[in-house]
């Protein structure tokens, strides 16, 4: 089964970062978080990556093209004109690179990367966010269940205090968020039926509005709810605390050996 990844966007809430390169190109502990995602997914055997480019799209081609000079050790012989790979080790990745186009919406990158899929089943998820999602178990419910879509639903905490506003505006109570407050949000880490293709019209669809909504409206869209780790990253804050995850060997993603 494909992984479809969804690496195109211009991820301004991380400016500070992503003016230099496309955000999933940011790295955690060295490495770029699209990277993590798709070690993530190899441990669960799905080797085969679909990657929809955009936004300085050759940072990413440039990446894999030199994957040796970015993880291995490497002799240079200019004299002639040769490089010898020490200590490599080498992913089980198949990945195609498709440029996407620098403006089109989430909906249209999936549209334009239909001819690489075929008429099979394929995943889903956005190249910026990292979790302990059981992929086998996902893959399971979804063929079960027999529906065009699977989304991964986690639940994310409100990020502020909660207030209690009577109707002429004073405010009565304030108190921390807790559980009770926690929202239930779309966590990518979707399958998705090849049947997908046809709710998606153009470059401007936008695959978390009309798609998703005529997809829950026909009954459509299931949901697989995540309970333990997720974590995406829109803003410095969340790479920080990503980082300091991976820093501090606590990271729940690293599923794999060094």
């Amino acid at each position: 089964m494909k992984v479809v990844l969804l690496a195109g966007g211009l991820g301004t809430r991380i400016s500070e970062e992503s003016h230099l390169k496309p955000k999933p190109m940011i790295e955690i502990g060295g490495r770029p978080i699209l990277w993590h995602i798709m070690k993530y997914y190899s441990e669960f055997g799905f080797h085969d990556f679909v990657i929809c480019l955009g936004y300085k799209q050759y940072v990413v081609k440039e990446f894999f093209a030199d994957y040796f000079l970015h993880t291995s050790d490497v002799t240079f012989d200019l004299a002639n004109n040769k490089m010898e790979v020490h200590n490599n080790y080498s992913e089980p990745w198949r990945v195609t690179l498709v440029d996407t186009g620098l403006n089109t919406m989430t909906g249209g990158r999936i549209k334009r990367i239909q001819p690489y899929i075929g008429d099979e089943p394929f995943m889903m998820t956005y190249g910026d966010g990292v979790c302990t999602v059981d992929l086998n178990a996902l893959v399971k419910f979804h063929k079960e269940h027999g529906k065009t879509a699977t989304m991964t639903t986690v639940n994310i905490a409100q990020m502020k205090g909660v207030l209690d506003i009577s109707d002429d505006n004073a405010v009565r109570s304030f108190r921390e968020k807790d559980e009770k407050d926690a929202s239930l949000i779309n966590g990518g880490f979707m399958v998705l039926n090849p049947d997908i293709f046809s709710y998606l019209e153009d470059d401007t669809t936008v695959f978390e509005k009309e798609p998703l909504q005529r997809l829950a409206a026909e009954g459509q869209l299931m949901s697989f709810h995540h309970t333990g780790f997720w974590q995406c990253m829109d803003t410095q804050r969340e790479m920080q605390k990503l980082e300091a995850l991976w820093q501090t060997g606590a990271a729940p993603w690293k599923i794999w050996e060094n």
